[in-house]
């Protein structure tokens, strides 16, 4: 069931993307050669407890996973683009990392994700994180009032299919609230007109992922929880809490 939020529940859930925001920094603060992917979520878990606020990541178990998640962010490195768990791995020169983190605060959720390249970079993957963020901006500029799910999605697309990128919908956007997942699905990939009308007061994650390979395919790892390209090529997921409003679409998950 789609829930609408009311104005101050759209700012309660502001509080929370603040905190998100505020993780994020941090992890891109220390994301250095030699950093630990461990130190990397010890830096989230302190913003998070700093805010009083708890993670919906941290003992999160869907029905594909063998374990609960046992971190406050997921850490996909290269080939990995989603649902990486921090580990002793040492970051290193020319890495590309992708990190989602969520928060709830007085019961309220926000969720986003960033990628990032460490050290030294190739133009290959800053060509690929820029197209993300570029899909990212155009999945937000179709959130409006009216429009329908379908024109977030195709335009997620367009632009992964322009810079030639593997995308795949198994896993997308999805609605934010008091929980982390929530109705609807907003996949990466779509028809303009499509599915739900978009009404003020709906708040969705909106979180393009793109393989650099081309292809659509990725495996899993024996964690059952890091997805990685079926090719072995670099990956990038972005991501941001975003509110259908009458004035536009809000992004909830920035300082």
């Amino acid at each position: 069931m789609v829930e609408l939020k009311t104005p101050g529940e759209i700012e309660a859930m502001r509080a929370a993307g603040r905190v998100v925001a505020t993780a994020l920094a941090a992890v891109r603060e220390r994301a250095t050669v030699g950093t630990k992917l461990t130190e990397l979520d010890e830096a989230a878990r302190e913003v998070l407890r700093s805010a009083g606020a708890s993670s919906p990541f941290l003992g999160y178990q869907p029905r594909f996973a063998p374990i609960p998640f046992p971190a406050v962010i997921c850490t996909s490195v290269n080939d990995a683009v989603l649902h990486g768990i921090p580990t002793g791995y040492r970051l290193e020169e020319g890495d590309l990392l992708s990190v989602d983190c969520g928060a709830t605060l007085d019961g309220w959720t926000g969720d986003s994700a960033i990628s990032l390249i460490v050290g030294r970079e190739q133009a290959e993957d800053r060509r690929l994180i820029d197209t993300a963020y570029a899909a990212l901006d155009a999945g937000i500029a179709a959130a409006v009032v009216g429009a329908k799910i379908g024109d977030i999605s195709a335009a997620i697309g367009a632009v992964g299919r322009a810079g030639g990128y593997g995308i795949n919908t198994d896993f997308g956007g999805h609605g934010v609230g008091h929980t982390m997942h929530e109705d609807p699905s907003v996949p990466n990939e779509g028809r303009p007109g499509r599915g739900l009308k978009l009404r003020p007061g709906l708040v969705i994650a909106i979180e393009p992922w793109f393989l650099g390979g081309g292809k659509d395919e990725y495996v899993a790892d024996d964690d059952g929880w890091t997805l990685r390209s079926a090719d072995g090529s670099r990956t990038a997921h972005v991501e941001h809490t975003v509110a259908v409003t009458d004035k536009g679409p809000v992004i909830l998950t920035a300082l």
